[in-house]
């Protein structure tokens, strides 16, 4: 019964879903409130998407009350109906004038046309979505890339910083040292100058190593910075002002 309403919501994987299982409770819980209910905004759907959260009980049972369920927080498998009833008359009434002009031949017709749903998630989102928006801006919130005023240039930045920054290639190449390390003493370091007392030296020494520290740290910094500019400004085809040659 579940499986059937499921498929009637376009659901991706609903041979999949596992009632029994609280996780896949959880997340089938948001995925219906993301994508049929949305009696929430946005914004105020957060603590329903942090479903590893101790929390998320008390967000879920707040959500029953606003949505006016008439089961208890216990009842799983009656919520669970009444959730995917309830979807699945809000996704009748989207498209109500729709479904009132299609005939019984109309209908097995745009059955038999419609295209098979893919395994590939990326084949069936909605780039444009206010969700799908939301969710690169968050993301960029996250990784510190530069807005932009396109969300799918600014896509492109974040994947182009997770693939120079988070790649299997990048992370491996993080933890290693190129050649051997020597360590040196204090006494060993050359200063350039000599005050002419030794623990003056030492701290004027120290002083030093820490300023180059913090150039390396701001160094480290600008680079990333350019980089992120650069991956949002240097594809020509991003903007045709851009991609201009002088005569």
């Amino acid at each position: 019964m579940f499986k059937r309403k499921l498929i009637a919501l376009d659901h991706q994987h609903p041979e999949t879903v596992n009632f029994d299982d609280e996780t896949s409770f959880r997340a089938l819980i948001l995925w219906l409130e993301d994508q049929k209910i949305r009696h929430y905004k946005i914004e105020d759907r957060e603590p329903l998407r942090h479903i590893e959260n101790p929390e998320w009980t008390n967000s879920f049972h707040r959500y029953i009350q606003d949505l006016n369920c008439p089961y208890q927080p216990t009842e799983r498998r009656m919520i669970i109906d009444w959730f995917l009833g309830f979807a699945i008359r809000l996704e009748y009434g989207d498209n109500v004038e729709k479904c009132k002009d299609m005939t019984a031949e109309k209908f097995k017709e745009s059955r038999a046309n419609a295209k098979p749903l893919s395994m590939n998630p990326l084949d069936n989102m909605d780039f444009e979505s206010p969700d799908f928006k939301a969710g690169i801006i968050s993301l960029s919130t996250l990784l510190q890339v530069p807005p932009h005023p396109d969300h799918k240039e600014q896509l492109k930045a974040i994947c182009l910083l997770i693939q120079d920054k988070f790649s299997k290639e990048a992370i491996e190449n993080s933890g290693k040292t190129h050649g051997k390390i020597e360590f040196m003493t204090l006494d060993k370091m050359p200063l350039g100058f000599d005050s002419g007392d030794y623990i003056s030296n030492d701290a004027a020494k120290i002083l030093r190593l820490l300023h180059i520290t913090e150039l390396r740290d701001l160094q480290t910094a600008i680079n990333e910075a350019i980089v992120a500019v650069q991956a949002i400004t240097a594809n020509p085809k991003t903007d045709q002002r851009l991609g201009k040659v002088g005569r």
